[in-house]
């Protein structure tokens, strides 16, 4: 695997909305219809680049090949292709598709090794290897694991999976039961089997592995089950457990030692992990990983985040509650924290710090800086040194109410005293809602433009807490928070971010969260889906909607590009709503989900008019 610098300089730097001609203050908006028959998409443009900023690790394998969950160890979501191109993607056509057989909701991407593409299904987990270089894409081969059913009462937020990874030739996955599997590449059979979580107490994996120096590293799901969240590290040629650090409990556990150095003072002290929590309340704490995780083999650390405390309910939890809503660095070849950064202390809105941490180097003040780039839940985009953990640059990238910003000099939010919410008070309007700014939806950087390419959302929330008692295996939320489309009459929007400033560059509003990934090419061109089923290609530098096509069923998953045997350049995106927004379809999904706290036919408005169900995998090319 290469590892060495992605350098693709930008020519100009120019903030938010500012024109390249005058210097006066301009946007302007296109007026193509962008979203379904239902809502009008419009796009408020301005034009900016970012100069010196560059990926922090290559692209994983051939350029053409798509061989890591986001692409890269820097969860960039950036691929050097360029044959789609503004000018171009007008002429996009669907090259061939695939169904998946299951009907759920289909989070994550597909992998390109090869010749082969390979694809993981929502619960039951099904693997195929699909055959690029033959007429008509025949399967090289199809596993079916043994996989819990069991596993299905016990998932949060739907039966997902967020994808596989390859290394050596094998492909790794995690199942909906707590196992992590290693599968032969060439042949379909499985190689090893390890159990990771306990699926009696609530813990599920669904989150994407990624392997480092030969490591598997995976974490657990499960943080409204009342689990301790942990992530570990597995030997790829055995399985056998090399490592595993818990999130919450005392510093052995979590692998605190004389390497930890956070850079804030309130993050420094022995045990945290305890003595920020009441009494033993940190053991059914939550703080899982369900989300994703980069690496900067550079300074060999693992970046990850962890979930919200449990319950929701603030009272039964008086302390910071760390390392919940955290953004945590790890010794990747041995667990152990290197710093530690608390994103929303004492998380009282559900406000998981899960979402990737994108490892870039920018220009900040004149300096190029080491940095990572996380867009949280809690609806701030944070541009931190990722050597230290320093806060350098902290914004609201969507509307909100709960907070006045981020005090850089200790990191920590300004939380606004009438948003704080208690056991029995019915909190109103709290923005974002617990869906967050952005949720698992991955962004994508371009280093041609220095811009991140963000799916967000637009919801606000009631959040009325209540008493709840643990009962392993079992909800643990003590909560209730009915949702409702947040400020100007949109609930999503695909955004570009300029981290070095703080500042959108341009917006694209969508009549739904937008609950799927985003890619940039170094085409100019970036790629996104929607709830209602659309699949849209955008120009970078102005997002100008280039071609769209309707794939049916809501996209929540993550497009991929890669060269075909041909040498062609092709997208493949997944369509099958569901996650978390997806359960929401009226009349679909039963409406006494233990764990749905939301009222249908609020939150998302007549989504079951525009789409269903769904599993299949769509590919596209000129």
């Amino acid at each position: 695997m290469r590892q060495v610098w992605c350098e693709h300089a930008a020519v100009l730097l120019v903030s938010a909305a500012v024109s390249c001609t005058g210097g006066k203050t301009s946007t302007t908006s296109d007026s193509a219809d962008t979203s379904g028959p239902q809502a009008t998409s419009s796009a408020a443009m301005g034009t900016a680049s970012v100069s010196g900023a560059r990926i922090a690790v290559a692209h994983a394998g051939p350029a053409g090949e798509w061989q890591m969950p986001a692409g890269d160890y820097a969860s960039s979501r950036y691929s050097e292709l360029s044959s789609i191109t503004p000018q171009n993607a007008a002429n996009l056509k669907v090259a061939w598709a695939f169904s998946t057989g299951v009907l759920r909701g289909h989070e994550g991407q597909p992998l390109v090794v090869g010749n082969t593409m390979y694809v993981v299904t929502p619960y039951p987990n099904v693997s195929y290897a699909i055959d690029l270089a033959q007429t008509g894409q025949p399967l090289k081969w199809k596993f079916r694991p043994d996989n819990a059913q069991q596993a299905i009462g016990r998932a949060c937020c739907d039966v997902v999976n967020r994808g596989a990874a390859y290394a050596d030739g094998k492909i790794f996955y995690n199942l909906l039961d707590g196992h992590t599997i290693a599968v032969d590449a060439a042949t379909g059979s499985q190689l090893w089997r390890t159990r990771m979580g306990d699926l009696s107490r609530g813990e599920t994996i669904t989150m994407a592995p990624i392997v480092v120096k030969g490591r598997v590293i995976v974490g657990s799901s499960g943080g409204e089950m009342g689990v301790r969240g942990w992530i570990a590290a597995l030997d790829a040629a055995t399985g056998k457990e090399i490592w595993r650090a818990y999130n919450i409990g005392p510093d052995k556990d979590v692998k605190v030692g004389p390497k930890f150095k956070p850079f804030y003072a309130h993050d420094r002290g022995a045990n945290l992990g305890v003595s920020t929590w009441p009494s033993d309340t940190w053991k059914t704490g939550g703080g899982a990983v369900w989300g994703w995780i980069s690496y900067d083999p550079a300074l060999n650390l693992i970046y990850h985040g962890t979930s919200n405390p449990g319950p929701w309910n603030e009272n039964q939890r008086a302390g910071d509650n760390k390392w919940t809503a955290a953004i945590l660095a790890r010794d990747a070849d041995t667990g152990e924290m290197v710093w530690a950064f608390q994103v929303t202390p004492h998380d009282m809105w559900d406000y998981d710090a899960v979402n990737e941490n994108i490892l870039v180097d920018l220009p900040i003040k004149g300096q190029l800086r080491k940095v990572l780039v996380h867009f949280d839940r809690n609806g701030f985009a944070y541009t931190i040194d990722r050597a230290t953990g320093e806060v350098l640059l902290a914004e609201a990238f969507v509307p909100m109410n709960w907070s006045t910003g981020i005090d850089l000099a200790t990191g920590r939010p300004k939380v606004v005293e009438t948003k704080k919410t208690a056991q029995d008070k019915n909190v109103k309007d709290i923005c974002p809602s617990l869906e967050g700014g952005k949720n698992q939806q991955p962004a994508a950087f371009s280093p041609q433009t220095g811009l991140f390419y963000v799916p967000t959302n637009n919801l606000c929330m009631d959040f009325q807490a209540r008493a709840v008692t643990y009962i392993a295996g079992t909800p643990f939320i003590g909560g209730n928070a009915p949702e409702k489309g947040g400020p100007g009459g949109y609930r999503g929007e695909f955004i570009a971010w300029d981290a070095t400033t703080g500042k959108k560059i341009w917006g694209i509003k969508e009549p739904y969260p937008v609950w799927g990934g985003a890619l940039a090419t170094a085409g100019g061109v970036v790629f996104y889906g929607t709830l209602d089923g659309w699949f849209k290609a955008v120009d970078a530098r102005n997002g100008k909607v280039l071609w769209q096509f309707k794939v049916g069923s809501g996209v929540v998953g993550n497009p991929v590009t890669y060269t075909g045997p041909d040498g062609k350049q092709y997208v493949a995106i997944y369509a099958g709503i569901g996650g978390d927004m997806g359960l929401l379809i009226a009349g679909d999904v039963s409406a006494n989900l233990p764990y749905d706290v939301r009222e249908r036919g609020t939150t998302l408005p007549d989504i079951s008019r525009w789409t269903s169900w769904g599993g299949e995998l769509f590919v596209f090319s000129l």
